[in-house]
């Protein structure tokens, strides 16, 4: 087998008294922080979030989204009913994500129900996106097969010829099929990476009503690496 190269890891690892009683102090922390590496060239898309869920034969299915939303009600994305994502969501209504900045040696795991975000709060992100975007969201029937590459361009040309780019938000409506959800989270665990692999991990559990920022929603461990 090829020798694999390693890298030793040198997190500020994670307090339990700095950490605070609820997880998410913690989350913001390192949400901005990546955010900021993003802006000094150190990371790319610091919002990359991983999702997964479990197809109909109980199989786990993951894909890497960009999370749109992120407040004390959980982490948010969105993405389209007719995806396989969605599908799995109807069918179990549970939801694994993380968030992982290797250059920082950290990550952020969150387990939970999904809910569908409230239609106006999709719709106002939805006018925020660049006009390609908008216009791709129109032409893509998400994760359905296509002919080939071809077929998705004309696709993507007819619909920018029925919604042609005027600088406005309104210029394209958002498809029927257009969803965002939350992910109402059981636990957040939190990893920091530490020099010969005796990393740090804590796992906030909920134990009661509350966002995620009630510390009486909350209890907190600390999980061996």
């Amino acid at each position: 087998m090829e020798q694999v190269r390693r890298w030793d890891y040198e997190g500020i690892g994670i307090d339990e008294e700095t950490a605070g009683r609820a997880p998410w102090a913690l989350a913001r922390t390192w949400v901005d922080d990546a955010a900021q590496a993003a802006r000094d060239g150190r990371i790319h898309e610091p919002s990359a979030l991983a999702v997964a869920t479990v197809d109909a034969d109980g199989m786990p299915d993951v894909r890497v989204v960009l999370m749109r939303f992120f407040d004390p009600t959980g982490p948010g994305f969105v993405s389209s009913l007719h995806s396989a994502k969605a599908a799995q969501i109807e069918r179990t209504g549970t939801i694994a994500a993380a968030l992982t900045w290797t250059p920082l040696y950290r990550a952020v795991r969150f387990r939970g129900r999904a809910q569908v975000i409230d239609a106006e709060t999709a719709d106002a992100y939805w006018r925020t996106r660049p006009w390609g975007s908008r216009i791709s969201a129109r032409a893509s029937r998400q994760s359905h097969p296509v002919p080939g590459r071809a077929e998705l361009e004309a696709a993507y040309a007819a619909e920018a010829t029925r919604w042609p780019d005027t600088g406005s938000p309104d210029d394209v409506p958002a498809p029927e099929d257009w969803v965002a959800y939350r992910i109402a989270c059981e636990s957040v665990e939190f990893w920091s990476g530490r020099p010969d692999r005796l990393h740090d991990r804590l796992r906030f559990t909920r134990v009661g009503e509350g966002g995620l920022d009630a510390p009486e929603a909350w209890r907190s461990e600390r999980l061996q690496p």
